[in-house]
């Protein structure tokens, strides 16, 4: 339960610091929708086993939700470089997102039951979960103005 409000408590800090925090709001609930769906999928193949936090079998945990959240903060911040750069970001999501995964089992907080099929699953996901996200973070960016983002400038580039 203190991480959950760990969650809350940091995703309400990144939204009260935004320029704009609507678009940052949809971002995150974007991010945990793909999360939801992705992690959801791994649990049901039965690759994966979640010790704690489900409260529905075969949905993803919610404290792995809330990871997704929190990931999704970083998007438009310390990962705002990464836009632009689609095949990064999906080399990048197949090399570190299952990467992500053996160290939280190494942490307790799931079990491989067919550790090949779920690096596989997770490395193809991530492969295709990181580039959404990063175009997502293009679309709803909030920690930006809406007069220092290139769609919103004219044409001849004056503003």
């Amino acid at each position: 339960m203190a991480g959950l409000l760990a969650v809350i408590a940091v995703v309400f800090l990144h939204l009260k610091l935004a320029a704009r925090p609507g678009p940052e709001l949809t971002l995150i609930g974007t991010s945990v929708l793909i999360g939801l769906v992705f992690d959801s999928m791994i649990v049901g193949s039965g690759w994966i086993r979640y010790p704690s936090g489900m409260f529905v079998p075969g949905i993803a945990p919610y404290w792995i939700l809330g990871m997704w959240a929190l990931f999704a903060t970083t998007l438009n911040a310390s990962m705002n470089w990464m836009k632009g750069r689609l095949l990064l970001a999906s080399l990048m999501g197949a090399v570190f997102g299952p990467l992500s995964y053996m160290g939280g089992a190494r942490l307790g907080g799931l079990e491989f039951v067919n550790f090949e099929a779920a690096m596989m699953a997770l490395a193809a996901a991530w492969a295709v979960a990181m580039p959404l996200l990063v175009i997502s973070a293009g679309r709803f960016n909030g920690l930006s103005s809406p007069e220092s983002r290139p769609e919103f400038q004219l044409a001849d580039g004056n503003s």
